[in-house]
Parts: structure tokens; sequence; C-alpha cells
């Protein structure tokens, strides 16, 4: 990967590492910053056996202060939240999702006003899904130490190496933000950038919908409606009983064995016990309540029940072959990765509805972009 600069000031790595050890400093410090300004965030965090990730650190700056703060401090901040949910303050991070999903969970603010320089710089050429490490070597020639990449983030004390390690992940954002920024306006894309990290940001945060997870398990398409009602049930279940026990979702009832007893739609422990793999002291613990969940959702109205998608059939294949060339010519010519410009999901989209005019999706930032292919698009759809 081959990318110029413009002139940019990379801050120096600092001499000391700087904590916020108070919740009224923290308070103090952003209520001192000019309005407008970017913060640059990202957090570290434990995830090994839980549902939920544990916080470890919140790395955050703005106006070239770099700053290290105990989850406890950030916690006890009103103003952090505020900052967050603050759709006028612009908050940089990089490959956001896991940073968002932390904030959701564990100070249930959905945040606002994000921007996800990882989306950015793919926008600004620097290809799809790029690490942060590698973007910011390849533009400022610094090579982050990532050894401590998988440390002990919740143990106290950090170690030097961890402190250096956090800021680091902080201090070359500024910098890789101007990049981009100024990549997306020879480009003509100023907003793509914004408008693309909150529709991420918002899409992740719907998809925690209990109610809506089961058609995440696409292996339950062959399912008939009735059986689909049960698998929703199930996964609604296990959703709850994973966050009530903090328990990753496999620990519970992995979606193989959802899908099984889904299948199966079991009336007795014993058909319960007698579906493959599924484990003794789960019928022992959970038998009688998934039981009364087979039941409940076979009685239930399905009409409105919206079905697992399907796989493209044969035809919808080959289709689909010819509408993504369109698409790749244009990422080609854009240089914007398709797996952004059009992602599969939202091509196999098109092919299930026969239609682009009107899908939401391609409206906004790519609609210009999109439009010379349109009109082959529309007439490969209708033959």
């Amino acid at each position: 990967m081959t990318l110029s600069a413009p002139a940019v000031t990379i801050p120096p790595a600092p001499d000391t590492v700087r904590w916020i050890r108070e919740p009224d400093t923290l308070d103090n410090w952003l209520d001192a910053l000019e309005p407008g300004v970017p913060v640059v965030l990202d957090t570290e965090f434990e995830r090994v056996s839980t549902f939920y990730p544990i916080p470890g650190l919140v790395q955050l700056g703005g106006g070239g202060e770099f700053w290290l703060i105990d989850p406890d401090v950030a916690e006890a901040s009103e103003r952090f939240r505020e900052m967050l949910a603050d759709s006028q303050r612009p908050k940089l991070l990089y490959a956001m999702s896991e940073d968002l999903e932390l904030f959701r969970h564990w100070l249930d603010v959905m945040p606002k006003g994000v921007l996800d320089l990882q989306i950015g710089a793919a926008l600004a050429g620097a290809g799809f899904s790029v690490g942060y490490a590698r973007l910011v070597e390849t533009l400022f020639g610094e090579t982050l130490d990532k050894s401590v990449t998988r440390s002990d983030w919740v143990a106290r004390p950090l170690s030097p190496e961890q402190e250096r390690y956090a800021l680091d992940d902080i201090r070359f954002l500024q910098p890789v933000y101007e990049w981009v920024c100024h990549g997306l306006r020879e480009r003509g894309l100023e907003q793509a950038m914004a408008d693309e990290s909150q529709r991420f940001a918002d899409e992740a945060a719907s998809l925690e919908d209990a109610g809506q997870h089961y058609l995440k398990l696409r292996g339950g398409w062959t399912l008939n409606r009735e059986q689909q009602a049960v698998l929703q049930a199930l996964v609604v279940w296990r959703e709850q009983e994973c966050r009530r026990l903090d328990r990753p979702r496999n620990r519970v009832l992995n979606d193989g064995l959802l899908i099984a007893i889904a299948e199966r739609c079991p009336g007795s422990l014993r058909a319960l016990n007698d579906v493959q793999g599924v484990p003794g002291g789960i019928v022992k613990r959970y038998g009688e309540h998934l039981l009364e969940l087979v039941r409940g959702a076979r009685e239930a109205d399905h009409t409105d029940l919206k079905p697992i998608p399907r796989p493209l059939t044969r035809d919808q294949q080959a289709l689909f072959k010819k509408v993504k060339r369109c698409f790749r010519k244009v990422a080609e010519d854009t240089d914007i990765p398709i797996e952004l410009l059009a992602p599969r999901k939202r091509l196999e989209g098109v092919i299930e509805e026969g239609i682009m005019a009107g899908n939401p999706f391609f409206e906004g930032w790519r609609r210009d972009i999109l439009a010379p292919v349109v009109p082959e698009i529309e007439e490969l759809l209708v033959q």
C-alpha cells in the first residue's frame, strides 16, 4: 500500500504518561474543550468468558492532550456520558464497533457524532479494513509496538509498555483524521465518513434487539414458519439468559443446537433429550421452560414473522454475478472498496427485491457515485 500524506503535525510521544484520577477532573477537562473540537477516543477491555465486555481502560484526548482514565472514573463522570451522546462533538475512533458496544452496555449510552477513521480511510483510498498500525506506519513511518495488545487490561497497575501502547492508540488519530479529510475533500466525499459511521453505529445497536437476533442464524432458513417462530423464541430466551448470567452464547446453547431443537419441536423431556448434542445438564436445568417456549411459539400467530433469508437460487446467483460486475466497475473507477460501496448482503437484497429504486442504502453519498450504472442494473433486474 502506497499512500501520500499531506503535511500534518504528528504529536510527539509524551515524556510522561498522564492519568485523570478523579471524575471532577474529567468533567472540568471536558468543559474546557472548545466547542466542536474533536476528541480522540479508544478503549481497552476484556472479553473471554463473559457476555458483556469488561472495561479496562479509557484513552481520551483533545486539543493536543492525551489522558488515560480508569473505568470507575469515566463511569462516575456525567460529562463523559454527555460527551459521548453529543452529536456536535466529533469523536475520532478507529474500527469502533467493539468500543461502541462497550459504551452501550457499560454506560448505557448510544454514542453520537462518531467518526470511524477506518471507514474514512477506506473512502479516502487506503483499502478495506486496513489495520490502525499498518496505516500509521504507511502514512507516517511510525512503527507501533503491538506486543501488549492481548495483555490483561483489567489488572492494576498497568505496565509502562501497556501505558505507552494505550497512548499510541490515540496519539495518531488526529493526524489520520487530517489525512482522511484531505482525501475525502479531493473525492467530494466530505460528508460520507460521518454518514457511514453513524449508519454503522445505529445498525450495530439495532442488531442487539433480542427479538431479531434469530435472523442472524442463517442456517435456520430451511425451517418452516412455525419452526422459525420456535427458533425466535429460543433465541430470545438464550439472549436473556446469557445477559443474566453474563456468559457467551455458546456457553449456554450454541446456534446449531437451537436450530436442531426448533426443527424437532420436542413435546416432552425425552424428545428434548433425544435431540443430538443437547447436554443433559441443559435438559435438567432448562428442559421444562424450553418445552413451554416451544409450545407457546407453535400456538402463536406467525403471520408477521420475518423469515430468515434463504440463499440465492442458481438463477439468482447468476444474476448476482452480473449485477456485482456493475458495482465492481464503479468501485474500481472510484477506488472505493466494493465491500464498503456494496456489501454482499446489500447486493443479495437487491437481487431478492428485484429493484434498486427506493433502496435507502444506495441513497446519500452512494447515489451520485452509482448513477452511471443504475440503468444497467435495473435492466438486468427486469430480464
